[in-house]
């Protein structure tokens, strides 16, 4: 039967109730959960969550690059790189946090071995202990490296057989009576301990106030955090020689500056169709006045061909006169002949134009420029075999000229040329030897072509056709006053009669008088010889 309890009264199931309602709602709270066992004053719950509040607050990635970026900056801009952090505005609290982390930066980087030694777990092997501490690769080989490399390599190793095994060396362990020192040992090592005690109380009572604050501000400067810093990267080196321009600058060095004579520059060093190699050799040669010895050979080559060539023209200039003065006839029909045989050379062997007896290589012929050279020179050369066509056939048609005869073919003496054969192929091999011994000598753009027998032969032919004429009527006429000089250096030889060689006025003999003061005559000559007697 339940009982009403009084106003003043409260049940225990309703206590219950109002106490698992509490613990419900403080469990999902941010702070401590209360219980009435454990009560919480509101001074705790006020400390509890400020100390909640305050996390360990994450740094942005931006920031964290800003921090690199300083700290790069300081490691390699040296002295500006300071600089330009002072004037960025950085409170000392945080330029002091730097530089200290610079400073050891530097620190556990130049003794890394060190601080990688002292890391080392007791576990770690030898091996491992020797690699920590042993010096990082720099890129360039010690001094020390390289004359251990050249002593292990002076002399050939052994063969793993013939080589000898390790040995421990003998360790005597009796006990010795340590080594008892004489008294003039004592005395002398006593002597050397007090005039080194006396050596450093001279230096160091023998300084004044000055140089002793001068010393100690040395010291400060030498080992402070940023002394000595030497960069290691380009960017270090950029910032480290702009810092000694503009002390220089500061300096007044820059002022005044003397200036030299302009530059003058050549325009063809910039040309991109002279290749550069030959063009600094082209000024060396210039600069210096020598001559390479390809040009000296090709001097040596152009001479021996101009002298085997108007040799050649020479011998078949006389040979063609002679036979066909010898067919007779009048000098009209001779010289009419000639003209037929140069007006048949000229239909069936054309001379070569100039153009095309420039020795180039083959990968220059095939230029556009070099293909419109050749081009022009056949259309020229087809239109002179043309009009020298039509002038034979009009010279021909003619009445005055019915009687002269037509030559087809061009005037060559098979007989000469197997007489002249071993000589011609003895000067063009002798030619080509030359030709060759330049060529291995000469750049690829002075190189001459080899010379052939019948390129030479046609090239005579063509030459010396047109001259036929004029020489039969020289002839016929009588020797010339003066030798004629050919190509080459090569005199013609001349038949003169002895009235003709004593009527030349330009052969007459010509006295040269002395001074009447230097004439010796009878009147000396007596002087003389009576002068003689009396002696």
């Amino acid at each position: 039967m339940a009982t009403n309890p009084g106003p003043g009264r409260v049940c225990n199931r309703c206590t219950r109730l109002v106490q698992g309602y509490i613990s419900r709602q403080l469990r999902y709270s941010s702070g401590t959960r209360a219980t009435h066992d454990s009560p919480i004053t509101d001074k705790e719950n006020g400390q509890h969550s400020q100390t909640g509040a305050k996390g360990p607050e994450e740094k942005g990635a931006m920031t964290r690059r800003l921090e690199e970026a300083t700290e790069e900056a300081l490691l390699s801009g040296g002295r500006a790189g300071r600089r330009a952090i002072e004037d960025a505005g950085f409170s000392e609290e945080l330029k002091e946090k730097l530089f200290d982390k610079i400073s050891e930066a530097k620190f556990r980087k130049q003794y890394a071995g060190a601080f990688a030694q002292a890391a080392m777990p007791s576990s770690a092997g030898e091996g491992t202990r020797t690699i920590a501490a042993a010096q990082p690769w720099t890129g360039v080989e010690s001094t020390e490296d390289s004359v251990l490399r050249m002593l292990d390599d002076a002399r050939k190793p052994l063969k793993p057989g013939q080589r000898g095994r390790f040995q421990i060396p003998p360790v005597d362990m009796r006990l010795k009576r340590p080594s008892k020192m004489s008294s003039g040992q004592r005395v002398a090592s006593a002597r050397d301990k007090a005039m080194q005690y006396s050596a450093v109380e001279a230096t160091s009572s023998g300084r004044s106030e000055e140089e002793r604050e001068a010393y100690r501000n040395e010291l400060r400067e030498r080992f402070s955090p940023g002394a000595r810093a030497l960069p290691n990267s380009i960017s270090g080196l950029a910032g480290l020689a702009n810092e000694r321009i503009e002390d220089a600058i500061a300096r007044g060095q820059f002022k005044n500056i003397p200036r030299g004579p302009q530059i003058e520059r050549d325009r063809r060093a910039d040309n991109p169709f002279i290749d550069t190699t030959e063009y600094i050799m082209n000024k060396m040669i210039q600069r210096q006045d020598i001559v390479p010895p390809w040009i000296e050979k090709q001097q040596d080559l152009v001479k021996a061909a101009n002298a085997f060539r108007a040799r050649l023209r020479n011998d078949w200039k006389r040979h063609a006169t002679r036979m066909i003065a010898a067919e007779g006839g009048s000098l009209a029909e001779q010289i009419a002949k000639a003209e037929a045989y140069t007006a048949a050379e000229l239909v069936h062997n054309p001379r070569k134009r100039t153009v095309d007896q420039i020795p180039v290589p083959t990968n220059v012929t095939d230029d556009p420029v070099m293909v419109k050279m050749r081009q022009q020179a056949a259309a020229a050369a087809a239109a002179s075999v043309d009009a020298v066509a039509e002038t034979t056939q009009s010279e021909n048609t003619s009445p005055s000229q019915a009687a002269a005869p037509v030559v087809t073919r061009p005037f060559r003496d098979p007989t000469w040329e197997a007489a002249e054969l071993k000589y011609l192929n003895l000067s063009i091999e002798t030619l080509n030897a030359t030709t060759r011994s330049y060529n291995l000598q000469a750049p690829d753009l002075a190189k001459k072509p080899y010379f052939t027998l019948r390129r030479e032969l046609d090239a005579c032919y063509a030459d010396v056709a047109p001259l036929l004429a004029g020489e039969l009527q020289e002839r016929a006429l009588g020797p010339r006053a003066k030798p004629k000089v050919l190509k080459g250096g090569v005199y013609e030889k001349q038949s003169v009669g002895i009235w003709e060689h004593l009527g030349r006025k330009e052969d007459a003999l010509k006295i040269h008088y002395e001074g009447r003061d230097k004439a010796y005559g009878l009147k000396e000559w007596w002087r003389d010889v009576w002068k003689k007697v009396g002696n």
